[in-house]
């Protein structure tokens, strides 16, 4: 049996151990070989470049660390509870105690600082691993359950196949049978996690490797390091004199030990931001030329604000809504401009978001039983009626709702069955509208003599 049918024969689930049939030294041959191996955030040496790139564009570049902010505040306000699903839509979100592992992954932790670390190493490495760690038994003193945050940069997705095992991620059957955490990268500390053990966070897909994420920052990695080197030069324009450039020219008979003299006095004299706008003195011979462009004749703001607009696009967020320039002129201010761009960021990026959160942690959060008479389980969803952000939608889902009541009213004033006009309603097919036979808003059959039919029922008074 090859390496990678060993691997997929290892024991169900409730028996099976990472080294009952594929032993740790199978691990590390097939770590030596290379094959099937999908490494998250380094496959080669500009891969690893680039990923290094991005954790210092986090830690030093201002725009990229708004934008990641802003996305975090957000996506962390998010909670978890389970939905069950009608007609392709979510309802009657519930609780149950298994939501605690979600509401308190780790000593001190809340659900908060598990997304704010899930969208952190998704922007700055494409892929969050969430492990869940189970030891001893249930209900005794020493059992052990609790959430634990992978470093992306030391795990790797070990990928297995039937069709293909020696080249399984080009097998057309090809699917994760386990995680490898190298701690540091060193092979001898590794562990080796199975796909129940581990949620993996991508929401950007990699166009290369089908189970490996990308950092939306990948694809303006170019307009950071721009951003970056028009900061460098900004902060080298006050420390040599704030002024712009300037070049003496000496007369031709000047000797080059006395220009190197007079270069250390103007340097010690006018050089750095204490010394800026005071007068210069120059001697015989010595003519001072301006080279170069100051800050407004290079456009200098509208260069940056343009590449900070791009990083912003590439994030999913409106320029406006973390102040960049190009985001507070005109009429990007506006009431229904600003309310748009909000509603593209929680329409389009955060509701994307979090449905990936909650799909990729549903592998390590067991699943209530299905209710009698329900086909599918219940599903882990994000519940997000709490967020400020979201109040304006609120809003609009409550008019929308009066609407619809409305309607439904309508309908069954005209005399359709009230079941068939809640479903047509909800999934907008009014092709499963049935009618009752019954017409106007007394629902009297046709034909009826109102003279003969029984009075309404009355409320009370007097008549």
């Amino acid at each position: 049996m090859k390496l990678w049918q060993r691997a997929l024969a290892v024991q169900p689930p409730a028996a099976r151990s990472t080294t009952a049939e594929f032993g740790v030294q199978d691990w590390i041959d097939m770590w030596t070989s290379g094959a099937g191996l999908l490494n998250t955030t380094m496959g080669n040496t500009t891969d690893e470049e680039l990923t290094g790139s991005i954790a210092d564009a986090y830690r030093a570049n201002g725009p990229v660390f708004a934008l990641i902010l802003a996305r975090m505040q957000i996506f962390a306000q998010a909670r978890f509870q389970w939905t069950r699903w009608s007609s392709g839509t979510p309802r009657d979100l519930f609780g149950t105690p298994e939501l605690g592992i979600l509401e308190k992954p780790w000593p001190g932790g809340t659900t908060a600082d598990l997304l704010a670390r899930m969208e952190l190493f998704d922007s700055t490495a494409g892929n969050a691993f969430i492990r869940r760690i189970r030891r001893g038994v249930r209900g005794r003193a020493n059992y052990v359950d609790r959430l634990a945050m992978l470093r992306p940069e030391w795990t790797t997705i070990v990928l297995g196949s039937q069709e293909d095992a020696d080249h399984p991620a080009h097998a057309a059957d090809v699917e994760v049978i386990g995680y490898a955490y190298k701690p540091n990268g060193d092979v001898k500390r590794m562990q080796l996690l199975l796909p129940e053990e581990v949620a993996h966070y991508a929401p950007l897909p990699d166009p290369d490797f089908h189970f490996r994420g990308m950092s939306w920052i990948s694809p303006v990695i170019n307009e950071v390091q721009s951003d970056d080197a028009s900061e460098l030069h900004k902060r080298k324009f006050f420390q040599n004199a704030a002024t712009p450039n300037l070049a003496i020219k000496f007369d031709p008979s000047t000797s080059v030990d006395e220009v190197k003299a007079f270069k250390g006095l103007i340097d010690s004299e006018h050089k750095g931001i204490g010394n800026a706008w005071k007068t210069m003195y120059l001697g015989g011979g010595a003519d001072p030329v301006t080279i170069g462009k100051d800050f407004r004749e290079l456009e200098f703001s509208a260069t940056q604000g343009k590449g900070e607009s791009r990083l912003a696009a590439a994030a999913g967020v409106p320029p406006s809504w973390v102040g960049f320039s190009e985001g507070l002129q005109g009429s990007a201010l506006n009431a229904g401009n600003f309310t748009a761009a909000r509603r593209r960021m929680a329409d389009g990026t955060m509701h994307h978001l979090w449905c990936q959160a909650s799909s990729s942690l549903a592998t390590i959060v067991d699943k209530p039983a299905p209710v009698s008479g329900e086909s599918r389980p219940p599903e882990l969803w994000h519940d997000v009626r709490s967020i400020p952000f979201l109040r304006e939608d609120s809003k609009d889902h409550a008019e929308t709702q009066s609407q619809e009541a409305a309607t439904m009213r309508t309908l069954i004033e005209a005399g359709f069955d009230p079941d068939t006009v809640v479903r047509a309603v909800e999934e907008s097919d009014y092709s499963l509208l049935k009618h009752t036979g019954l017409v106007s808003v007394q629902l009297q059959k046709p034909g009826t003599d109102p003279k003969t039919s029984p009075p309404a029922p009355t409320t009370g008074g007097t008549s």
